[in-house]
């Protein structure tokens, strides 16, 4: 029965990396939509979506089963319960990269980021993909170092969520409605997507060296 269990669990792993790996690709994906208007691959990811959506749902069910069956304690009982947490922001992530294909498509065949921050979003975007490769890697290799790093990243996706504040309110702003909600809405997309996977970090840091961090769960929808 053990080791039966113990490949459950080794399986959950597994499935926590398949499915940061759809997250990667879905965000490095939704940015280079938004920012080249690229209506295709802005559909792909919002289709995409389904996927991880899915895997989210089927390692739950097996999370509360292993639960309900095992009764697990101690280190056990942290990775299957740290597993329901992670997922959840994994699937967050996934409708955050969604979120924003969903303004890439809806502002189609033009541009949704005013030149005036296309740079900020072009930084935005890098800070997101290596969030989202660190947090595959991390996933797979349990190097809590690469947890620091995505905190790092997560610090500048913060800072340059607040450069886009800056512009929409520093008097110089000379943007529509439309792209005013949009500016305003893609970077709390991006702000939001590094936060959750903080919360994935911390939640392996937590796991590899049985110390809880402050802030655990810093998340919200």
């Amino acid at each position: 029965m053990r080791e039966i269990f113990d490949a459950e669990l080794h399986q959950l792993g597994e499935d926590l990396v398949t499915m940061s790996g759809r997250v990667e690709h879905a965000i490095s994906n939704a940015g280079i939509a938004l920012l080249t208007a690229d209506l295709a691959l802005a559909e792909s990811v919002i289709a995409d979506d389904l996927a991880i959506d899915a895997i989210e749902r089927d390692l739950d069910e097996r999370c509360v089963l292993l639960l309900a069956q095992q009764q697990p304690v101690a280190t056990d009982l942290r990775i299957v319960v740290s597993a329901l947490r992670m997922s959840a922001s994994l699937e967050r992530m996934g409708d955050l990269a969604r979120h924003v294909a969903q303004v890439a498509r809806g502002r189609y065949p033009r541009n949704a980021v005013p030149q005036a921050l296309s740079g900020t979003f072009a930084e935005m975007h890098d800070a997101a993909v290596r969030v989202g490769r660190r947090t595959t890697t991390l996933l797979s290799t349990r190097d809590v170092l690469l947890a620091e790093s995505i905190e790092q990243d997560d610090d500048l996706l913060d800072e340059l969520h607040e450069d886009t504040f800056a512009a929409l309110l520093g008097g110089s702003w000379s943007g529509t409605t439309q792209e005013t909600i949009d500016v305003t809405l893609l970077g709390r997309y991006y702000e939001r997507f590094g936060d959750h996977a903080v919360s994935v970090a911390r939640r392996v840091t937590y796991l590899v060296t049985g110390s809880p961090r402050p802030e655990l769960d810093r998340t919200a929808p």
